[in-house]
């Protein structure tokens, strides 16, 4: 029986202490701020990206590991006896997939390479479940298809509270990004497809708790709750006060709270949540 090894990227947003117990390879992405290069979960922690991004003038630069980087990961693993499912944020917001794919077709490794269509904690998930099967002796399939299972029963809403970044990156345009923000206009969107999909704009804290605990008791009803989730850009109020509608809700109170990777900071800009469950 061969030994499989998972592999996945920066983004994840799973503790330091978790990745080393599961063994999990991470490739990191990098970034630069005012021209200075980070390593992503190296160089910086994710609080000191939100302070020096509050303090840049230009929108944080990420890129994506080559398909080298992938490659000399993926042969060393080769060479240690494993074969590897590498598992990566979707890639309709980073190339970062695109090599991996590249490096495996370049490797001598035998290497499955899975686009999660998430982020964050859609995309931690399904690594930590692969990891968890792969020490039991599941196998490459079994593993495959527990992971397609997985997403097929995630949610994943981002609720933004500025709309500085998403101006600054393109996603909305200047004079829409202004009006929005002299109306307070706070969107939430969902990853549909693994592509950021607008839902509905509020104007409040209260009214994202509102409508995301509401969505979540709706989406839950009848079914088992894996894991929830929610990952924040220095939004850690916002991240307890849904925590606590959840739980007053519905009753289910195991929701794991962090800071998200920089990364996604930059996409979503300070102050966002991303919330994340999967149920079945």
């Amino acid at each position: 029986m061969k030994k499989i090894k998972i592999v996945t990227d920066s983004t994840v947003d799973i503790p330091q202490s978790v990745i080393q117990k599961h063994d999990i390879e991470v490739v990191p992405l990098t970034f630069s701020i005012d021209g200075v290069n980070y390593i992503d979960g190296i160089d910086i922690t994710p609080e000191q990206f939100i302070q020096k991004m509050k303090q840049s003038s230009e929108l944080p630069k990420s890129s994506q590991p080559s398909a080298g980087e992938f490659l000399e990961r993926y042969n060393r693993l080769h060479e240690e006896g494993y074969e590897i499912i590498s598992i990566h944020m979707t890639g309709s917001l980073s190339g970062t997939v695109r090599s991996a794919e590249m490096a495996a077709e370049m490797s001598s490794a035998e290497v499955t390479v899975i686009d999660s269509q998430y982020i964050s904690k859609g995309l931690a998930f399904q690594v930590l479940e692969a990891a968890e099967w792969a020490a039991e002796g599941k196998t490459t399939s079994e593993i495959v298809d527990r992971i397609t299972e997985i997403r097929s029963q995630t949610k994943l809403f981002v609720a933004v509270d500025t709309l500085e970044n998403l101006v600054k990156g393109g996603r909305i345009g200047k004079s829409k990004g202004l009006i929005g923000s002299l109306l307070h206009i706070k969107p939430i969107a969902t990853l549909s497809e693994g592509k950021y999909t607008p839902v509905v704009n509020l104007r409040s804290h209260a009214q994202i708790v509102r409508h995301l605990a509401k969505q979540f008791a709706e989406d839950v009803k009848g079914k088992t709750i894996h894991k929830v989730g929610i990952a924040h850009a220095e939004g850690h109020k916002l991240a307890e006060q849904l925590k606590q509608a959840i739980s007053d809700l519905t009753g289910h109170s195991d929701v794991d709270i962090s800071y998200t990777s920089p990364i996604i900071s930059t996409h979503t800009g300070v102050g966002a949540i991303g919330f994340v469950y999967y149920c079945g």
